[in-house]
C-alpha cells in the first residue's frame, strides 16, 4: 500500500504510555481517500496515483471536473493530490486508502498550510531582541539600520517586517503514537502545522 494519506486536523490532546507518561499528540481523521486516476511510465513517463478526499456535492464543481471525476468512476471530492509510486497498476480506480496504511512506531512527515498571522514586526516574525524600552532610547521595536556603508543598499534576503504565516510547512520525523482503525484516526506525537479542519498530507518519513 501507498504510504500517504491525507487528512483533516482534529487538534491536540494527550494520551497515557505503558509507563504512565503524558505524551502531547495530535489527532488526524486520515482518509478514506479514493484513487482517481493512474498515471503509468508509458504514458505520461513516471508511476504515480492522483487521490481524492472529502467528498462534495456535483453542483460544486465545473465541466472539467465532473467529467475528470466520471472518468474516474467516482464521487466529486473536494482535494486532489497525486504520489509516486513505484507500480501504479497495483491499485484500482476507486480504492479506499484508510489509516491503515500507517501504525504505531512509523515515522512520518506532515505537510500542512501554517496559521497566517497577517503583518508581524521583526521581533515576532524573525526573534528580534528589542531596544531598551526607557522613554530616552527612542528605539524599541523598530528594525534598525538596513543597509551597509558602502554598497549603500540593502541586500536580498534581509529580514525584515512583513507577511508571517499562511504558508506551505512540512514538519519532519514525527512518531504515529496510535492508529484508529475504527474510526480513522492517527494520532501523531507533536504538533503539526495548520489550524483546525483543515487539510494535511501524511507521508513517510524521509529522514527515518
Amino acid at each position: 500500500m501507498i504510504k500517504a494519506v491525507l487528512g483533516t486536523k482534529i487538534g491536540m490532546t494527550q494520551i497515557f504510555d505503558e509507563v504512565g507518561k503524558a505524551v502531547p499528540v495530535t489527532v488526524i481523521k486520515a482518509g478514506p481517500c479514493i484513487v482517481v486516476q493512474k498515471k503509468t511510465l508509458e504514458n505520461d513517463g513516471y508511476s504515480a496515483i492522483q487521490v481524492g478526499f472529502g467528498e462534495i456535492k456535483e453542483q460544486d464543481t465545473n465541466k472539467p471536473e465532473k467529467g475528470h471525476f466520471e472518468k474516474g468512476q467516482v464521487k466529486p471530492l473536494r482535494y486532489l493530490r497525486e504520489f509516486r509510486v513505484e507500480d501504479s497498476g497495483q491499485y484500482d480506480l476507486g480504492q479506499e486508502i484508510k489509516a491503515d496504511v500507517f501504525s504505531s512506531g512509523e515515522w512520518v512527515d506532515v505537510i500542512g498550510n501554517s496559521k497566517g498571522k497577517g503583518f508581524a514586526g521583526g521581533i515576532k516574525r524573525w526573534g528580534f531582541h528589542r531596544g531598551p524600552m526607557a522613554h530616552g532610547s527612542k528605539y524599541h521595536r523598530r528594525p534598525g539600520t538596513l543597509g551597509s556603508k558602502g554598497p549603500a543598499r540593502v541586500f536580498k534576503g534581509r529580514k525584515l517586517p512583513g507577511r508571517l504565516g499562511g504558508e506551505t510547512t512540512t514538519v519532519q520525523k514525527l512518531l504515529v503514537v496510535k492508529v484508529d482503525l475504527e474510526r480513522n484516526l492517527i494520532l501523531i506525537r507533536g504538533a503539526v502545522p495548520g489550524a483546525k479542519k483543515s487539510l494535511v498530507t501524511i507521508k513517510s518519513s524521509v529522514k527515518a
